[in-house]
């Protein structure tokens, strides 16, 4: 049997299967992704097998885009030789709110309480939870799970989740969540499993369109860059970070309205917004141009102040993680960045360094570093799955095994 993880975006579908083997995930056998979901574009899907990457529109009339890849996914899948049978699928969705701890099964109550949390992250939590709707349509005699970016940091205490505003606004929910709960699993699973200082002094670095930081002490956060939604914290490749809320009071003043300001926050600041140019580092790093020098060194020296304040909330540090897709391929952020951290004993190898760009757990520090330095390249699928995995296990008497890949005409 295999779980299926899923992704749903706004304009894209990622999915992988991680076949079940004695109760444990294993690493992905199937990873794709269908592109071109927006509204009128040319969905694509492209995907990987037995070590073979095939490419395919799709094509059709009549339903959605997103339909229309749901029903080219499920042909991939039946047609597959060799590709175990499907158990049950597992989402990404970014945002539990205080209700949803830890991951759940899908139902429709549980459906109408996560579509409150929209506005928290708008980006992305309506994406995610249409995602699930059209899969339990599509794939309904399958369990269907919820697991969320924002359980890992359920174990913020108090005086790092709450912000400094009447308790009453607190009861509502208005406190820091933090986000990339599932990127921040697999890293710290990885270090636990590889370096006996895992469940030491962490700090995990998630850097890519989205970008975060998480300090993590015995294998639980207990600090992070992102807030109540997905804006706070680091720069990003089109969202702003931490920005003083009189910025946004006299945005007001001079007429913005709501949607203006948010599509300002969300879609034309970071890395984009800076440079003028893209929010894609790789882009910009080829650019060379003061625009585009202005926008990364700006994005690295707001990981190297965030760094700053995790470390302090920690008192030191024994363990530094990269991940994501700038963590993972850009050697240069990385050797910066130690650079800077060197007063904490941060010492990096030049060689191991440029040599890490590949998908593959690295060590980078040098003889002689007093922290240790780590590229992990994150698997957010593998931990949703294992999620899946563990909440079925636990409701195997609940829930009777599914019919494999019984779908809806």
């Amino acid at each position: 049997m295999a779980i299926l993880a899923v992704n749903a975006g706004s304009s894209s579908l990622k999915f992988s299967l991680h076949p079940l083997q004695g109760g444990q995930v294993q690493p992905s056998v199937l990873t794709g992704c269908i592109e071109g979901l927006e509204p009128a574009g040319a969905p694509e899907m492209v995907w990987s097998f037995a070590g073979q990457r095939q490419r395919q529109a799709i094509t059709g009339q009549g339903d959605s885009p997103f339909q229309r890849a749901l029903a080219s996914l499920r042909s991939l899948l039946a047609d597959l030789e060799g590709a175990p049978p499907i158990r049950a699928v597992a989402h990404r969705v970014v945002h539990g709110g205080q209700a949803f701890r830890e991951s759940v099964l899908v139902t429709d109550a549980v459906l109408e309480r996560l579509e409150r949390l929209n506005s928290l992250a708008p980006l992305h939590q309506p994406h995610n939870l249409a995602g699930v709707r059209s899969f339990r349509q599509a794939f309904p005699a399958l369990p269907q799970v919820a697991c969320f970016d924002t359980a890992f940091h359920a174990s913020l205490p108090d005086v790092a989740s709450a912000f400094a505003l009447p308790a009453s606004l607190t009861e509502q929910g208005v406190r820091r969540y933090g986000f990339h709960g599932l990127s921040y699993q697999y890293i710290m699973d990885t270090l636990l499993a590889q370096s006996p200082r895992g469940r030491g002094r962490v700090l995990m670095a998630h850097l890519g369109n989205g970008a975060s930081l998480c300090a993590a002490q015995d294998g639980r956060s207990c600090a992070t860059s992102m807030g109540f939604s997905a804006l706070d914290g680091l720069m990003m490749g089109t969202r702003s970070g931490t920005l003083d809320a009189g910025v946004l009071l006299y945005l007001m003043e001079q007429g913005w309205d709501h949607d203006r300001i948010q599509k300002l926050l969300y879609k034309q600041s970071g890395l984009l917004g800076v440079s003028g140019i893209s929010a894609d580092m790789r882009r910009l790093r080829a650019d060379g141009s003061v625009a585009a020098q202005r926008a990364i060194d700006q994005f690295t020296y707001r990981v190297v102040r965030e760094s700053g304040a995790m470390v302090a909330c920690m008192g030191g540090l024994d363990v530094l993680a990269f991940s994501g897709g700038i963590g993972e391929h850009d050697a240069v952020l990385r050797a910066q960045v130690c650079e800077r951290l060197g007063w904490l004993g941060v010492k990096i190898d030049t060689e191991r360094n440029a040599l890490a760009t590949q998908d593959s757990v690295q060590v980078v520090h040098a003889p002689g570093s007093s922290v240790e330095i780590w590229v992990v390249p994150t698997d957010e699928g593998r931990v949703a799955a294992r999620e899946a995995a563990h909440l079925l296990h636990q409701g195997d008497d609940a829930i009777a095994p599914a019919p494999v890949l019984e779908m809806a005409d």
